[in-house]
């Protein structure tokens, strides 16, 4: 049982440490529907990252197309020129994913022909990985107690004590005896007719009831 409680626990440590990742990870498709080309316009890309937070830890996907593409890392006096000639990493099959494992200013670039100076450049800034615990509930100020009171309450007047009051003189009229009423006469009582003795068929229907609750007590027993 205890083998049992302990691997569900691993696998419940296991479930959430996946679902914190996936939460914390952001995907990020670089240019969204229009994948990652040479561009009619040089701002292209740096629009599309103007208004994005990246996160170290988030994810990059570069679409585009084997051989007519390719994405490499380089520095920012590369990235400047437009220079293939020194990347930090490059990828050549599409689609690409780069995995933001730095924080700072990151450069990618096209080192196909000329696609670099179209506009198929990407730049962007990588900031750590913020912890979403949230802050500690400030308490509210103790509202001070107030002073006691020094003013005395004045005592109440006492109240005067009632007059006695005199007890009523006893009576003087004698009260006559009552009258002595003469016992009753008990009267005569009646015969008391006996009971009529039991008859014969409560006899037998309650020697019935014996009998059988005797028959299934001995099934019972049985």
């Amino acid at each position: 049982m205890a083998r049992k409680l302990n691997i569900v626990f691993l696998v419940v440590l296991a479930v959430t440490a996946l679902l914190q990742s996936s939460v914390a990870q952001t995907t990020f498709q670089v240019g969204d529907a229009l994948g990652w080309i040479s561009p009619s316009s040089v701002s292209t890309y740096s629009t599309w990252a103007a208004n994005k937070n990246f996160i170290k830890g988030d994810i990059l996907v570069f679409n585009f197309t084997t051989s007519q593409h390719t994405v490499a890392k380089v520095s920012k006096a590369d990235y400047d020129a437009c220079s293939p000639n020194n990347p930090i990493s490059i990828q050549t099959n599409g689609p690409a994913t780069v995995t933001l494992n730095e924080t700072g200013a990151q450069y990618y670039i096209c080192t196909v022909s000329t696609h670099c100076s179209f506009g198929q450049k990407l730049a962007i800034n990588v900031s750590a990985a913020t912890s979403s615990a949230p802050p500690p509930s400030t308490s509210p100020a103790a509202t001070p107690t107030p002073p006691p009171s020094t003013t005395a309450t004045p005592p109440s007047s006492a109240t005067p004590p009632s007059s006695a009051t005199a007890p009523p003189p006893p009576s003087t009229t004698a009260t006559p005896p009552s009258t002595t009423t003469n016992p009753s006469v008990p009267s005569p009582t009646s015969d008391v007719t006996p009971p009529p003795p039991p008859s014969s068929a409560t006899s037998l229907r309650v020697t019935g009831l014996c009998a059988t609750f005797l028959s299934i007590v001995l099934v019972f027993l049985n």
